[in-house]
């Protein structure tokens, strides 16, 4: 990994776009758990993905009619499986494990900087030293609101599975940020969607059996608003914030997710944070600020496609 002084710029991010992207990424941590305290978590993936890519399947239709050509298409579906598939996989059996909602939030916060870090480790692209230090102060807000009691945090099982499935979603931006297709981000969503439907299926109908709902009610809102608003509408902003902001203007606001996933927690579950918890929070935010300010150059730390 080589590092760069190059000057930092700050993105002009649409405050409305920004506030709302933020608002509909930060749901997915609060409606997460709730969909997976009332039905397993393959199971219900598999019902998000299909249904998602019923919704932007039509959306695209709509609005591009059917694709000319779907060349590439083949890494796409590679990408979204690490996406989709992988990365919530993971994250929706840390839920289950006990992870909380605002860890959850930290660890995907870092995400866009890991994948900057991961291209100048493997593809030898430059990161500047700012980029460097905001990770490092980041990684040390997360500890410190991890602190001694790691059982209380999510216990081990969730911590690790948590944290594995932010390193598949920078993985996954990283496939992402380079793909090159003729079809509308609307159909490439489509296609990692519909992809991911599969193999979470049988892993559920394998593990959790054919119908593992506990609560049908929230089972049926979390669904709904999971791969409605967090996956399809989600999409959409992330598209909006991209053209009207720039390629980095997601990952310019990255900093915001956990401590307004910490305001849905309190709200929504009664979750309060420690004093220790709080600073931890706050540098954990700042780290993140820092590291994700797009360079003068115009380079993308954030995919232009992806939801929570």
């Amino acid at each position: 990994m080589t590092t760069s002084t190059t000057a930092i710029a700050t993105p002009r991010v649409p405050p409305v776009l920004a506030g709302a992207f933020v608002l509909v990424w930060s749901t997915g941590y609060i409606a997460g758990p709730i969909g997976v305290a009332s039905v397993a978590p393959f199971t219900v993936l598999a019902w998000r993905f299909a249904l998602a890519a019923l919704a932007a399947g039509a959306l695209a239709w709509w609005r591009h009619g059917l694709p000319s050509s779907w060349a590439g298409v083949g890494r796409i579906a590679v990408v979204g499986l690490m996406l989709n598939a992988l990365q919530f996989g993971l994250m929706y059996v840390a839920f289950e494990a006990g992870l909380q909602p605002v860890l959850a939030a930290l660890f995907h916060s870092l995400s866009p900087v890991v994948t900057v870090l991961l291209a100048g480790a493997f593809l030898g692209e430059r990161v500047s030293r700012v980029q460097v230090v905001g990770f490092v102060v980041g990684v040390a807000g997360v500890l410190l609101v991890l602190g001694p009691d790691v059982e209380e945090a999510g216990g081990p099982l969730g911590l690790v599975l948590g944290a594995l499935g932010a390193l598949f979603l920078s993985l996954g931006w990283l496939g992402q940020r380079d793909l090159r297709s003729d079809l509308p981000p609307l159909w490439s969503a489509t296609v990692q969607f519909a992809v991911s439907v599969p193999p979470t299926l049988a892993v559920g109908l394998a593990f959790e059996g054919v119908w593992p709902v506990t609560d049908g009610h929230d089972a049926l809102w979390s669904l709904l608003f999971l791969a409605i608003v967090n996956s399809v509408v989600g999409l959409l902003l992330i598209q909006a914030l991209v053209r009207r902001g720039g390629a980095g203007a997601s990952s310019s606001v990255f900093f915001l997710m956990p401590p307004v996933t910490a305001v849905m927690a309190l709200v929504w579950f009664g979750d309060t944070l420690s004093a220790r918890e709080l600073v931890g929070l706050v540098i954990a935010a700042v780290g993140v600020a820092v590291a994700t300010r797009v360079r003068a150059s115009g380079s993308e730390v954030a995919p232009r496609e992806s939801s929570t």
